[in-house]
């Protein structure tokens, strides 16, 4: 069949477009005829790079059908026209990788990493860039507007209302793309606790999602962990294997997974604490030996301590030395004597001001503030604010060092049980710059 050719678009022409003027136009053959209407925007993830469109779904006779970007002759013109006389009539199938504008970005909600919050997208901006479209902007503002069919006024077509594509992490909810955006997934830039925070908000397939990418660095999956409330992270780890279970509690810090095996339910408790590394295990085993609303319940057991002998020199090189501490906990070093019995404390600001050739004897503190491991957490809470304590050892009887707690756990421990559930305050700077 012979073919009546239509011009391309020009490259770099720079046109725009916005998704809600695409939806349901009109697709045209080369006579410009109607022949069906677009349902829907098909775009390929690259990574760090901008969504491409690489075609469309159309309805056509009752079935939707595929049409290469190529085949049009530009997604600008008002009415879709076919630059060749053939077209694949096949029902559309989705091919592995692509992402549908319509049916997967608008319909789902996006992170917007700036701000940590779940929100969705009322419209797309499209580009025409060096010859072809690509995803650019995105429109968080709920306005009124005609979304599937017509032309949107001028004022909706406002660039102001838009923002880039790249500061959003789409969850499309399509597993088939999900290994395209996995070394660039955005939700990395976030710190632990706010991405517990959108696990809070997500829905249970956004749930998925999120803790698929997060699952890719297993570090970062259990500080999450860490940071959910206990009832989310007790379903989420519930539904997991045993050894999925522990793979990840093996990573926390383990005053949390001592309060995360205690939230399993009974027969999976053992079968965890099994699969837990030696030194993990042991820690957990002791942590789980106290009672939660006490002091022992709320320390940490890893702390750092060095010789009642060692000089401020040795201390700053215990404290470079010790990377994998919590740095809370670092704030402090603890002299112990032979016996393990606590002997004093120095604050990290002493070391770094004293000579490095001074004994810890001539500046610790001798007789430090502590509590034993019974000790209630309001009386731990009052007494770290009475003496401006930022951590507080945790003795037995005997004197003899077992952990240590941090005004984070106080404050966890202290603070209404609803206080995730509040708005977290933005700094005065939050918005500074922002065009609109």
């Amino acid at each position: 069949m012979t073919t009546q050719a239509v011009p391309a678009p020009q490259t770099g022409s720079g046109r725009a477009i916005h998704l809600s003027e695409l939806l349901r136009r009109t697709l045209a053959d080369v006579r410009g005829e109607p022949v069906g209407r677009l349902a829907d925007v098909i775009v390929r993830l690259q990574g760090a790079e901008l969504p491409l469109v690489t075609g469309l779904v159309a309805t056509v006779g009752g079935r939707q059908v595929f049409v290469p970007v190529e085949q049009l002759s530009s997604l600008g013109d008002d009415v879709l026209r076919l630059t060749s006389a053939t077209l694949d009539l096949r029902r559309f199938e989705r091919r592995h990788g692509e992402v549908l504008l319509r049916s997967d970005v608008l319909g789902h909600r996006l992170i917007d990493v700036e701000s940590a919050r779940l929100i969705r997208a009322a419209d797309l901006k499209l580009e025409q860039r060096d010859g072809g479209w690509a995803v650019t902007g995105v429109d968080t503002h709920r306005r009124p507007r005609r979304l599937f069919g017509g032309r949107t006024g001028a004022a909706d077509l406002d660039d102001r209302w838009y923002r880039e594509w790249a500061a959003f992490e789409p969850l499309i909810g399509h597993s088939g793309s999900q290994l395209l955006r996995g070394p660039f997934a955005r939700i990395r830039r976030l710190k632990p606790a706010q991405i517990a925070d959108l696990l809070e908000e997500a829905s249970r397939d956004e749930e998925s999602e999120i803790l698929g990418q997060v699952h890719a660095d297993p570090e970062l999956e259990a500080d999450v962990f860490e940071e959910l409330n206990d009832d989310l992270a007790t379903r989420l780890l519930g539904a997991r294997t045993d050894a999925e279970i522990a793979a990840v509690l093996g990573r926390m810090r383990a005053d949390d997974a001592a309060d995360a095996v205690g939230e399993l339910p009974q027969a999976r408790r053992q079968r965890v604490l099994d699969l837990l590394p030696p030194g993990q295990r042991t820690k957990v085993l002791t942590l789980m030996g106290f009672n939660p609303a006490s002091a022992g319940g709320l320390m940490g057991v890893d702390f750092l301590a060095v010789p009642e002998r060692a000089s401020v020199q040795d201390a700053m090189a215990a404290v470079a030395g010790s990377p994998s501490l919590q740095p809370e906990a670092l704030t402090s070093v603890h002299v112990l004597d032979s016996h393990g019995r606590l002997c004093g404390v120095v604050r990290l600001v002493s070391l770094v001001q004293a000579a490095g050739s001074a004994k810890l004897t001539e500046i610790y503190d001798g007789d430090p503030v502590r509590v034993g491991p019974g000790t209630d957490i309001v009386d731990v809470a009052v007494l770290m604010s009475d003496y401006n304590l930022t951590t507080i050892p945790v003795v037995d009887e005997r004197r003899t060092m077992i952990g240590i707690i941090t005004v984070d756990d106080v404050l966890e421990a202290t603070l209404p049980a609803d206080w995730r559930r509040r708005e977290a305050a933005e700094p005065p700077d939050a918005h500074h710059g922002d065009s609109s």
